[in-house]
């Protein structure tokens, strides 16, 4: 994980270098600034070293090109071996995406090329002549950009643009790429769900290959070169998948929670702990310690909305404390919107055509949310946070199952 600045036709080294300085904590173990080539394009990246982290510095260059990522491609070892291991240099992930791109531009590869990609990111490369930026189909990772004179500005977070003479900021949005030749297109659509199940359906096979679906995403998302850990509430979501990764591991996960003295979350997330067997790790924090954290919350969560900061703070305690044993945790975040699994999904009982749409909506809307509050808030820790459930396979398979199963209601009429 990491931050990324990118000036193309605009300011200089050292405004890259100032934007990159303000968004280090989301890469604290390396930092630097590219000219590419003779052109108009200037990178900056401050770098979470999580995959190749002995030879993935960026950024990243081929050819005449370069290339800043923020995030990880999660198929980068099938599109290695699809490219041709030879033509890599490093062993990060990152590499694939600027490989992929010389290789679609010199037509080793058809269609279009970034749909090949598959993971969370957002990514600017750049040559002499053009840029490409771009970010993941739901918006997980951020991208922001802003005219500059004649010239654009790119960087990770809106505090980057602090202090830098911009016009207004506007966010790339999820699932879209931009090109300086182009413009901007939308590259990537969410499925539409679906509604009522067909009468031959059989649901004890929809939940084996459900969880089949499940398990491949907590592995690719597991991908890591450093230990990784899960944040976990004791809820359905983030156990399911700290148990599974625990599995996946052979035992020794570790798990994190946080909350009050005595809260539910904690008494619950110790024995989903002892169940599957991982070395769990508490955190208790005060009504007093959340008062003080409201201005660094707020500050990196770059937005005052109320229930944002409110579920905000314990995602920054639970940071706080993942960051002092892994780089990387897992997160169960996405499964209600996927699932219908909030309150307010049951007014749609009854309703199984808006209740899919409903679900469609809300996961686009996600990344100024949910996985906003993510993203910042384990990113000023240093903190890599990742979704399983909002994995591109499993999304296009969950919305084909029928909304009126993901709504079950009892005999007695309560909706569950």
């Amino acid at each position: 994980m990491c931050g990324i600045v990118a000036l193309w036709n605009a300011g200089s080294a050292e405004v890259a270098a100032g934007m990159t300085r303000k968004i280090a904590h989301r890469g604290p173990d390396e930092f630097a600034i590219g000219q590419v080539g003779d052109g108009p394009g200037i990178l900056g990246h401050c770098r979470l070293s999580i995959i190749g982290p002995d030879n993935g510095r960026q950024p990243i260059h081929h050819g005449g090109a370069a290339l800043v990522v923020n995030g990880e491609i999660y198929n980068h070892l099938d599109l290695r071996a699809i490219l041709g291991a030879d033509r890599f240099r490093t062993a990060s992930d990152s590499e694939a995406v600027i490989q992929l791109f010389d290789a679609a531009s010199n037509g080793t590869v058809s269609g279009r090329w970034i749909d090949r990609l598959d993971g969370m990111f957002a990514f600017v490369l750049c040559d002499g002549e053009r840029l490409i930026a771009a970010r993941d189909p739901l918006g997980i990772k951020p991208l922001y950009m802003a005219p500059m004179g004649a010239g654009l500005v790119f960087a990770s977070e809106v505090k980057a643009f602090d202090g830098v003479a911009v016009g207004d900021i506007a966010a790339v949005p999820p699932g879209h790429l931009f090109d300086t030749r182009s413009g901007l297109r939308r590259w990537h659509r969410t499925p539409q769900g679906a509604a009522s199940p067909e009468q031959d359906l059989d649901v004890d096979d929809l939940v084996r290959e459900l969880r089949l679906v499940l398990e491949d995403a907590v592995r690719k998302w597991s991908m890591s070169d450093v230990g990784f850990g899960c944040f976990l509430s004791g809820g359905l979501d983030s156990s399911i998948i700290a148990a599974l990764a625990n599995r996946m591991l052979g035992g020794g996960l570790r798990t994190f929670a946080v909350g009050t003295e005595s809260s539910p979350d904690l008494l619950a997330a110790r024995r989903v702990a002892a169940h599957i067997g991982s070395q769990h790790h508490e955190l208790r924090f005060t009504a007093a310690e959340i008062a003080s954290a409201f201005d660094e919350v707020i500050y990196h969560l770059e937005s005052p909305d109320v229930d944002l900061v409110r579920s905000a703070v314990p995602t920054h305690f639970a940071a706080q404390l993942a960051s002092r044993h892994v780089k990387v945790t897992l997160t169960g975040e996405g499964a209600d919107e996927l699932f219908a699994g909030y309150a307010y999904h049951k007014r749609y009982a009854g309703h199984p055509a808006a209740l899919a749409k409903e679900i469609t909506r809300s996961l686009g809307t996600m990344h100024n949310i949910n996985l906003q509050r993510v993203d910042r808030i384990t990113m000023a820790h240093g903190l890599e946070a990742r979704t399983p459930f909002l994995d591109r396979d499993l999304i296009a398979f969950a919305q084909t199952i029928p909304a009126e199963l993901k709504l079950f209601q009892e005999p007695n009429g309560r909706i569950v």
